[in-house]
């Protein structure tokens, strides 16, 4: 009981903060509706081709052959690597209450890029910023990259550039152990947790119409609400979840297929084509050497299992 009490307190010192920041669900922009006197513009962007990136070239280039004048040449010149990112997700991008650093899944990536561009995994400042800001810090080069678990889709596809996937997630559902739930399809009559105007939410409704979809600002609201038995489930992505249930070691994080798709990629201004070049040769580099696995092993399989693998990539993408 003082452990549970412990988590509790715990979590709402980080409730008193940021909180986690769940992707929101886009609303429809009227001004961009097309004329009804002008055809549409042909698609660039769908489901078949949303993850599509970039090629990288045949040989990473080392710190010091980067082309001159390229994105990573600029970068290496300022000495720093300036990545957005999360700091109150645990497991992905959390600070350290021991240590002051905020470390993660995340962080680990944005390390092997400081390497491959400056020669050195310390050579980066991060910048923490909410689900809000990583459009638009982007757009305006405040931030060389977003690592900061974000899905690729095609709206955000015509605002910045995506490296490939490098991490799939999917919704999955967090419950207490021994709990009668066991999957999606169990949720009938249960108080289910999950932020407000969040895909989740929304998929929540959809596939478990007959659940109690119950409504919190973030996750972390969610955890305060599961922990003090005002809710029996918390929905959301799998990453997001595995880190909630390392905070509580009453919860479980059910093992089965995710029932939605979400393929979080590194976010780059849509004018720095080069750097995402790069950067997928980075990840190309981080599946031969074995640093996805290891990254894995050590933030997220405690909680979710097995590797899934990194995911393959797919390119094609013209400039």
């Amino acid at each position: 009981m003082k452990r549970l009490l412990a988590v509790a307190a715990a979590a709402a010192l980080v409730l008193a903060g940021c909180g986690y920041d769940e992707t929101r669900v886009p609303k429809a922009d009227a001004t961009s509706a097309p004329s009804s006197t002008a055809p549409a513009p042909a698609p660039t962007c769908d489901a078949s081709t949303a993850l599509r990136s970039y090629a990288p070239a045949s040989t990473l280039p080392g710190p010091g052959d980067l082309p001159p004048g390229s994105t990573m040449a600029k970068i290496r010149k300022r000495g720093r690597l300036i990545a957005g990112v999360s700091a109150d997700t645990y497991l992905l991008g959390s600070r350290n209450p021991l240590t002051g650093k905020i470390e993660g899944f995340d962080i680990d990536v944005v390390r092997q890029l400081a390497a491959a561009i400056l020669g050195s995994p310390d050579r980066y400042q991060l910048r923490v910023i909410t689900a809000a800001d990583r459009l638009p810090l982007l757009q305006k080069d405040e931030v060389d990259v977003v690592v900061r678990n974000m899905t690729i889709n095609c709206e955000r596809w015509e605002s910045i550039a995506f490296s490939a996937e490098y991490y799939a997630s999917g919704q999955k559902i967090m419950v207490r152990r021994g709990s009668d739930i066991t999957g999606l399809s169990t949720l009938a009559g249960h108080r289910v947790c999950a932020p407000t105007g969040t895909s989740s939410l929304d998929n929540l409704r959809r596939l478990a119409p007959k659940a109690i979809a119950v409504e919190a600002p973030n996750h972390t609201s969610c955890l305060l609400k599961f922990q003090q038995g005002d809710v029996d489930a918390i929905t959301g992505d799998d990453t997001v979840l595995a880190g909630l249930a390392a905070q509580d070691p009453y919860a479980v994080v059910l093992k089965d297929k995710p029932f939605t798709s979400e393929p979080y990629g590194i976010g780059v201004n849509k004018d720095h084509v080069d750097l995402v070049r790069f950067i997928n040769g980075v990840l190309e580099k981080m599946r031969s050497d074995g640093a996805w696995e290891n990254s894995y092993r050590t933030w997220l399989a405690p909680t979710l299992g097995k590797s899934p693998g990194q995911p393959r990539p797919e390119y094609g993408r013209q400039p």
